[in-house]
C-alpha cells in the first residue's frame, strides 16, 4: 500500500502554505494569512513548490523566511488573485538535505511585521552516514570492532555488515557496532544502511594484520669527535605497528668486541653515542622494536673516532728583529712529550684587539712581515694536529717603544702610503669621468650648436649630434643561449628555433600573472613581411637559471609538434639586460584572435555582450581539444594540464591545445599548493595523481572530461563551494561534478568514464573523439532537418566583433552561409557597430567566403510574425544580389578612415 502511495506522488510537488497571522492581526486592518499550518515530507530530488495567501492589502512586499534567515533564491513569484488577494510562490527545483526547514511568509506595513504560520519541510531521502568504517591494524586472531552510523530521515536506518564479498551479523538498528572475534590475514569491511527510500554504502576499510618491523634502513655515522660519535637511521617497515624503540649495538673493530648496547624510545630515529676512545675504529648496528616484537639487526657500520688535541704548549717565545720584519722564535716540544701526530705550530698576532693573521709553521721559527711597528704588538703560538689546536702559550707583547728604538722598517713593510695612493687615483679617476659624461651629455643633447658656413667667415647656427650612447643605463650584453646557464642538450634543441630579439616588436598586453606575461608582437619573417605572434615572458625580477631552465625546456617539447589542434612553437628568443643580469627567456607562439577557450565562454555568459553558443559549437570545441590530445599521446606525452584556459581559440574558432606546462608559470588562481611542492591545478587532477602524484595519458583524460564540464557550463568553475584541500575525500568518497542542466546524457556519460577510478578502464581520447564526433552528426542532421537556416535568419542579428578587435562569437552552421547571415544582420541592426562597423563585417564575409566562420549573436526577432516561406524566398533574393559584390568588400576592408555613414550609404546603394 505504502509503495502505492509512494509511486502516486507528482514530478512536480506544488503544496499551499495556509495559516492564520500570529499577532498584530488589527494593527492592520482587514489584512490577514489565510490557510493552516502544513508538515511536508518530500522525497530527495523532487521538484516543490509552496505558496502563501494574503488578503487584505494592496502590493504588499512579502518575504519568504527560512529558520529565521531571508530566503534567496530568484525562484520567488507573487500573482494578484483580485485587488487585496494576493499569493506568493517559492519554487525549489530539486530539494536536497539541506533544504529541510521551517518556511513562513513575512509582510511589512506601517511598521508592524506579519508573518504566516510556519510549514515544516522534511527532505526524505536514502541514508546519510555519520561514522563510516576506518582501517585499522589488529594483532593476528585478537578481538577488535568495527563502527557504523547514519541517519534518514525516513527513519528507521538499518545497518547490514559485510566482511569482503559476505554478508555477516543480523540487521541492525543503526548507530551499530560490529564485534570481530580474530582474522589473520588482511580483510575488507564496508556496511549498508537501509531505509524505505532505499540504501546506501559506506567506504570500504581495509583492516591489516600487525606484524614485527623490518630492520632500519641508511644507518650513518656523522659529527664524530675523539670521544662521540651521532648515529641518524631511517625506519623500516613498521609492521603496522608504531615503533616504540631502537637499539643500537656498539663495538670495537676488528675484534668486534661490544662496548655498550643502548636503548632509545623513538622518534626521533637518532642517537648520540659518547664515552669513545679517541684515535679508534668502531662498528655501529640497529635494530627497532613494535609491540609484535623486534627487527633483525642492520649490517656494521664502522667509523674512526679522532685523536685528542695536542695537551703540550709551547714556551719562552722571544723575538729577534731584522730587516725587512720580525724573526719569531720558541722552545718546542719533545716528540716523546706529545706522543701524536704533529701537523706544526699555529701562531696568532694582533693588534688593536683585532686578530691581524696567523700562519702554520713546521720550525720552531716564524718569519713575521705582514704587521704594522707603530703598534702594540701581541703574540700567541699552539701546537697542532688532525685534531686541532692544542693549549695556547702565554702572550708575548712586542711593545711599539722597543720597536722605535731599532733601525725603521723600509717603507714598504707600512701600507699607510699604499692607501694613500689608491685613495688619490681614485679620486682623479672618478672627477675625470663626471667631467667626460658631463661633456658627452652636452654633445648628445645639442651637438655642435655653432659652426661655420662653409665659404663665409660668419657664425651660423649648425646642428649635428656628436655622438649616441645608451640613456637606459648600464651596457647591454648580447644573450646568447651560452649566456643563460641551460644543458648543452637543451642548447642543441633550441638552437635552430632561437629567434635574435631584433626580429620582432612587442606590442600591448594580452595577459598578466603572477610569474609572466603575454604580449602581442609582430614578427619580421625572412621575406620581409610581418606575422602577428603571441610572446610569453618570465617577469624579469622572480626567476634564476634553474626557472630558465624550466621555462626553455617546456618550449623545447612543443617543437616537433605538427597538428592542426596542437599549438605548434614558432621560436624562442632572450631579452638582453645590463651585464651581470640574466636574459629574460621568451617563447614566441602564433596569434589566437579569441583567446583562451575558458575566457571566451565567460564572455558568452556573462559578458557585456552574452552571446549563445549552440550545442555543435560546443560539440566541436570538444572534438577539437580530442583530436590534439589524441595526438599528443600517440607521442607518449603527457599534458598533466589539460584544462579550458590552457586551450587557445584561433580567428576560425577552431581549438589548439596549448600551455605545456607553461601555464603553470602564469595562472595562479586554480592551483594549490601542498607544503613545499609547486602548484598543483587540483580540481582537474584524478584520484592517482592526487593520491601518488601519478601523472598518465589517463590522468589527462579525467582532466579532459573535467574540460568537457567547462564546456558545456560556459566556463563555470568545477566544484564550486569546495576548498581544494578537500577535493581528494570529495573524490574518493565517490562524488563527481553534476550533470549540467541541458547537458545531453551522451556527452555527461562520456564525461563520467573520463572519471572512472580505474585509470585503465577511462576511454583513450581516439574513442572520445570518436564518440563526440558521432554525437555531433546526429545533431547535424537533426538541425538539417529542421532547417535552422531559415528559423534563424527571420531574427535580427548582431555582429557583436563590429568596433572591437577581441569579437567572438559563434558560426551559425556548417554549411558555409554564415557571411549571409552577416549581412542581413548589417541590414537589420542599429547602433550596434563602431567607427569601423562595416569595414569589419566586410572583412568578417571576406573570410567567411574562404571557408571560414564567423561569429555572431542571436537578438530578439523583430519578424515573429513573417511566414517561413516568405523569408525563405526573400533571403534567397536578397543572397543572389550580394554574390557579384565580393571585390565591392575588398575594397571597403581597406578604406578604414572614411566615415561610417558614408559607407553604410554607398554599401546599401550598392546592393540595390
Amino acid at each position: 500500500m505504502e509503495l502505492k502511495r509512494s509511486m502516486a506522488i507528482p514530478r512536480l510537488l506544488v503544496l499551499g502554505l495556509w495559516a492564520a497571522a500570529l499577532r498584530d492581526v488589527a494593527a492592520v486592518a482587514g489584512m490577514k494569512f489565510t490557510g493552516p499550518p502544513i508538515k511536508l515530507k518530500v522525497s530527495q530530488g523532487q521538484p516543490v513548490k509552496l505558496n502563501c495567501s494574503l488578503e487584505g492589502m494592496e502590493d504588499p512586499e512579502m518575504l519568504w523566511i527560512k529558520d529565521g534567515a531571508v530566503v534567496q533564491s530568484v525562484d520567488q513569484v507573487y500573482i494578484p488573485v483580485d485587488e487585496e488577494h494576493w499569493i506568493g510562490f517559492l519554487s525549489l527545483k530539486s530539494v536536497e538535505r539541506t533544504d529541510s526547514g521551517k518556511y513562513w511568509c513575512q509582510v511589512e506595513n506601517g511598521g508592524k511585521k506579519e508573518e504566516s504560520q510556519q510549514v515544516w519541510l522534511i527532505v526524505e531521502g536514502v541514508p546519510y552516514f555519520t561514522v563510516e568504517p576506518e582501517d585499522v591494524s589488529v594483532s593476528p586472531n585478537a578481538p577488535f570492532h568495527m563502527a557504523c552510523a547514519a541517519v534518514g530521515p525516513p527513519e528507521p536506518v538499518t545497518i547490514v555488515w559485510w566482511m569482503g564479498d559476505s554478508r555477516v551479523g543480523l540487521p541492525d538498528v543503526s548507530p551499530s557496532i560490529l564485534n570481530v572475534s580474530g582474522i589473520n590475514q588482511s580483510t575488507v569491511f564496508s556496511c549498508e544502511a537501509h531505509n524505505v527510500k532505499g540504501l546506501s554504502s559506506s567506504r570500504t576499510a581495509t583492516v591489516q594484520i600487525k606484524a614485527m618491523p623490518l630492520p632500519p634502513l641508511n644507518v650513518t655515522v656523522s659529527q664524530v669527535t675523539s670521544s662521540n660519535a651521532s648515529v641518524v637511521w631511517v625506519p623500516g617497515f613498521d609492521g603496522r605497528a608504531p615503533l616504540h624503540s631502537c637499539t643500537l649495538q656498539v663495538a670495537e673493530s676488528p675484534d668486534g668486541q661490544e662496548v655498550s648496547t643502548e636503548v632509545t624510545p623513538v622518534p626521533p630515529f637518532s642517537y648520540a653515542v659518547q664515552g669513545l676512545k679517541h684515535s679508534t675504529n668502531y662498528s655501529v648496528r640497529v635494530q627497532c622494536s613494535n609491540e609484535m616484537g623486534s627487527s633483525p639487526f642492520t649490517d656494521r657500520v664502522y667509523f674512526q673516532t679522532l685523536e685528542l688535541a695536542p695537551n703540550s704548549t709551547p714556551q719562552n717565545i722571544h723575538v729577534i728583529q731584522r730587516d725587512p720584519g720580525l724573526i719569531l722564535e720558541w722552545e718546542g716540544v719533545a716528540p716523546d712529550v706529545l706522543k701524536d701526530n704533529v701537523l706544526g705550530y699555529r701562531l696568532e698576532w694582533i693588534q688593536d684587539n683585532v686578530t691581524q693573521g696567523e700562519m702554520i709553521v713546521q720550525d720552531t721559527k716564524a718569519n713575521l712581515t705582514m704587521w704594522n711597528p707603530l703598534k702594540d704588538l701581541i703574540i700567541r703560538v699552539c701546537v697542532l694536529n688532525s685534531a686541532g689546536c692544542g693549549p695556547w702559550s702565554d702572550l708575548f707583547l712586542l711593545e711599539a717603544q722597543e720597536v722605535m728604538g731599532q733601525r725603521q722598517p723600509p717603507y714598504g713593510t707600512s701600507w699607510v702610503p699604499v692607501a694613500l695612493g689608491i685613495l688619490t687615483a681614485l679620486v682623479t679617476a672618478v672627477a675625470l669621468a663626471l667631467i667626460l659624461l658631463r661633456k658627452r651629455r652636452k654633445e648628445t643633447r645639442f651637438g655642435h650648436a655653432f659652426g661655420s658656413v662653409v665659404g663665409r667667415g660668419d657664425p651660423a647656427v649648425h646642428f649635428r649630434a656628436a655622438r649616441s650612447f645608451n640613456r637606459e643605463g648600464p651596457e647591454l650584453i648580447e644573450a646568447t643561449l651560452e649566456s643563460v646557464g641551460i644543458s648543452d642538450e637543451l642548447k642543441t634543441k633550441l638552437k635552430d628555433v632561437l629567434i635574435q630579439e631584433q626580429q620582432f616588436t612587442l606590442g600591448r598586453m594580452l595577459g598578466k600573472g603572477e610569474f609572466g606575461s603575454v604580449r602581442e608582437a609582430l614578427l619580421k619573417l625572412d621575406d620581409g613581411s610581418f606575422q602577428k605572434v603571441a610572446v610569453k615572458m618570465l617577469k624579469a625580477d622572480i626567476f634564476t637559471s634553474t626557472d630558465i631552465e624550466e621555462f626553455l625546456r617546456e618550449a623545447a617539447c612543443m617543437k616537433e609538434f605538427d597538428h592542426p589542434h596542437v599549438t605548434k612553437l614558432i621560436g624562442v628568443s632572450l631579452r638582453s639586460r645590463p651585464k651581470g643580469r640574466l636574459p629574460i627567456p621568451m617563447v614566441i607562439l602564433p596569434f589566437m584572435k579569441h583567446g583562451d577557450l575558458h575566457a571566451f565562454l565567460l564572455m558568452s555568459r556573462i559578458g557585456e555582450n552574452p552571446f549563445n553558443l549552440p550545442v555543435q559549437t560546443l560539440l566541436k570545441f570538444m572534438i577539437d581539444i580530442a583530436s590534439g590530445m589524441e595526438y599528443l599521446s600517440s607521442k607518449n606525452f603527457i599534458h598533466r594540464d589539460l584544462a579550458a584556459r590552457n586551450c587557445m581559440l584561433d580567428e576560425n574558432m577552431n581549438v589548439s591545445v596549448a600551455d605545456f606546462g607553461l601555464s603553470k608559470k602564469i595562472y595562479s588562481g586554480d592551483y594549490y599548493r601542498q607544503g613545499c611542492a609547486s602548484k598543483l591545478p587540483v580540481k582537474w587532477l584524478a584520484l592517482e595523481s592526487l593520491a601518488d602524484n601519478l601523472y598518465t595519458t589517463h590522468s589527462d583524460v579525467w582532466a579532459f572530461g573535467v574540460t568537457m564540464w567547462e564546456i558545456v557550463t560556459r566556463g563555470q568553475t568545477p566544484y564550486a563551494g569546495i576548498e581544494n584541500a578537500e577535493i581528494y575525500n570529495y573524490l574518493i568518497s565517490g562524488n563527481r561534478l553534476k550533470q549540467p542542466p541541458e547537458c545531453l546524457e551522451d556527452v555527461y556519460d562520456l564525461m563520467c568514464r573520463c572519471w572512472h577510478p580505474e585509470p585503465k578502464l577511462r576511454p583513450s581520447f581516439g574513442v572520445l573523439r570518436s564518440q563526440l564526433e558521432m554525437i555531433r552528426g546526429r545533431m547535424s542532421t537533426l538541425s538539417s532537418s529542421q532547417d535552422p537556416l531559415y528559423d534563424w535568419m527571420c531574427a535580427a542579428w548582431c555582429c557583436v566583433s563590429w568596433g572591437s578587435d577581441a569579437g567572438s562569437g559563434m558560426a551559425l552552421n556548417s554549411t558555409g552561409q554564415g557571411s549571409w547571415a552577416a549581412f542581413v544582420a548589417f541590414t537589420t541592426c542599429v547602433g550596434c557597430s563602431g567607427n569601423s562597423g562595416l569595414t569589419r563585417l566586410a572583412a568578417d564575409i571576406k573570410m567567411q567566403r574562404e571557408g571560414e566562420q564567423l561569429a555572431c549573436v542571436r537578438a530578439e526577432s523583430n519578424f515573429k510574425g513573417m511566414e517561413r516561406k516568405q523569408c525563405r524566398e526573400d533571403l534567397t533574393a536578397e543572397r543572389k544580389k550580394t554574390e557579384t559584390h565580393n571585390d565591392r568588400l575588398a575594397q571597403f576592408q581597406q578604406e578604414q578612415d572614411s566615415g561610417f555613414a558614408s559607407k553604410l550609404d554607398s554599401f546599401n546603394h550598392s546592393l540595390y
